[in-house]
């Protein structure tokens, strides 16, 4: 599905990325995106059932967002809304602003305009670095802690439900069975309790993965979570993170290349066009 025909928005002058302020988050009105075009992506918790997103009952609501990088934009008045539990890809070339937008998914980057909505599941509208305990990040620098276990890097996707003390002497037995479970899922079963910087690039890979999903978040924010991986666990992986939207309704965005991988696996694809910051697409895999 192409992404709806609008008027080229006012040049911004370069400092707006910087200058933009947010608007309120602690809660934001329904109305407010009843004019954000919906996506007809089907529901991942009902692969079965072509569904159409709408902005009342959706996760995500992305309104008009548009990011600059010194005197170019990335995207301008990218507008998409996402169901809860959709599979979605991001693809384009290098440097197109893919990261870019995970980034701003993430709360971690202040657009240049435009703003992003998530719905909690008590109905409640909030900006996404109000949410940033329920959002689950395998970005290329893998933030992993190298000196010390697999195990113990996987545990810490859970340290924020606990207080301080409550882990001074290790996590409860139930979660680190809970986490090994994880581990061994995804291959790293013999490297248990070895250092990370021990490990070559496709086990940390593994490792930073295993530790989003310990974290149970609503969202998931992949970037090329695949690339030091082969076939096989290309798909283990893949497949682990369809499992998380289609079984838990989790939320999933994922930065990917290969178009078989995308039709495998994404509801909703995500195209950014380098040469054209208003030629970003938006189409639902049709299966």
């Amino acid at each position: 599905m192409n992404r709806r025909a609008s008027p080229t928005s006012p040049a911004a002058d370069a400092g707006s990325a910087a200058t933009h302020t947010p608007a309120p988050t602690s809660t934001a009105s329904a109305a407010s995106f009843a004019s954000v075009p919906s996506a007809a992506v089907p529901s991942a918790a009902a692969a079965s059932t072509r569904a159409t997103a709408r902005s009342d009952d959706a996760h995500i609501l992305v309104s008009g967002l548009g990011v600059r990088r010194a005197e170019r934009w990335l995207f301008h008045d990218l507008t998409l809304t996402v169901p809860r539990g959709a599979f979605v890809a991001i693809v384009g070339p290098s440097g197109a602003g893919k990261s870019t937008l995970l980034a701003c998914l993430a709360g971690a980057l202040a657009p240049g305009e435009g703003e992003i909505r998530f719905r909690e599941r008590s109905g409640r509208l909030v900006a996404p670095e109000h949410c940033r305990p329920r959002i689950g990040c395998v970005f290329q620098r893998l933030l992993l802690v190298e000196n010390s276990s697999v195990l113990a890097n996987v545990l810490c996707g859970r340290l924020g439900r606990h207080r301080w003390w409550q882990t001074l002497f290790g996590a409860p037995r139930a979660e680190r069975e809970a986490a090994f479970a994880i581990v061994a899922d995804l291959g790293l079963a013999p490297h248990t309790h070895r250092w990370v910087a021990e490990l070559s690039g496709g086990e940390q890979q593994r490792t930073a993965i295993a530790r989003a999903l310990f974290q149970e978040p609503d969202l998931y924010l992949a970037d090329e979570p695949i690339s030091n991986l082969d076939t096989y666990l290309t798909g283990r992986v893949l497949g682990r993170l369809r499992q998380e939207a289609a079984q838990q309704g989790r939320t999933v965005f994922c930065v990917l290349h290969d178009p078989t991988l995308v039709d495998r696996f994404a509801d909703l694809v995500v195209s950014i066009d380098p040469t054209d910051p208003h030629g970003w697409r938006v189409r639902p895999v049709r299966r």
